[in-house]
């Protein structure tokens, strides 16, 4: 977040910047008066004022990193702030590694397909199974095709029955416009 700042001499413009949230608030930035100091071995300091916490960190050449700050009062950490930031860093590509996405792939059938059609549909919602995503299986009705949904929802139950092995019917046949759609997951077991 920048603030503009007109100056009235010379017409300038000063551009102050704030912290934003997501950085955290370092030595002199840090205006509460008591904070919850911890030192850089994890071991907690107790209650003070900010200053005399900004003094400990300065007789040990390090920072004043706040840590928490909805807490009551707020936790301070005394540490380097460059080495604070690389773990955080470090701790953030980690949990993004770990974070396991689903996307949702879509396979088409139509109420007049045939069976080796069919047969290679299966195979490409295998693969997208295997990987772990969810499984959008739709069949599309044009003009009288319309008139027997009930073709449709053979044709979708039957799919499910051949993928049973490796998939699970998150939810059943039903209309959505000019569709009927069906959701399956991949069984926890099998990947």
């Amino acid at each position: 977040m920048f603030i503009l700042v007109k100056s009235r001499l010379k017409q300038q413009y000063t551009i102050w910047r704030c912290p934003t949230i997501s950085e955290q608030m370092i030595n002199e930035q840090i205006r509460d008066r008591e904070v919850r100091v911890i030192d850089e071995d994890g071991g907690q300091l107790g209650v003070m004022t900010s200053r005399e916490a900004l003094n400990i960190a300065k007789e040990k050449n390090l920072d004043l990193v706040k840590i928490a700050p909805k807490a009551k009062p707020p936790v301070c950490k005394i540490t380097d702030y460059g080495k604070f930031k690389y773990e955080q860093t470090k701790k953030d590509k980690e949990a993004r590694k770990k974070q396991n996405i689903v996307t949702l792939k879509e396979v088409r059938l139509s109420p007049n397909i045939e069976q080796h059609d069919i047969n290679t549909k299966q195979k490409n919602a295998i693969k997208f199974l295997s990987k772990g995503d969810k499984l959008k299986v739709a069949v599309r009705f044009r003009g009288r095709e319309l008139a027997h949904t009930a073709i449709g929802r053979d044709i979708l139950l039957q799919f499910a029955k051949d993928l049973a092995e490796i998939a699970d019917i998150e939810k059943y046949p039903k209309m959505e416009g000019r569709s009927m759609v069906m959701f399956m997951t991949p069984k926890k077991d099998v990947k």
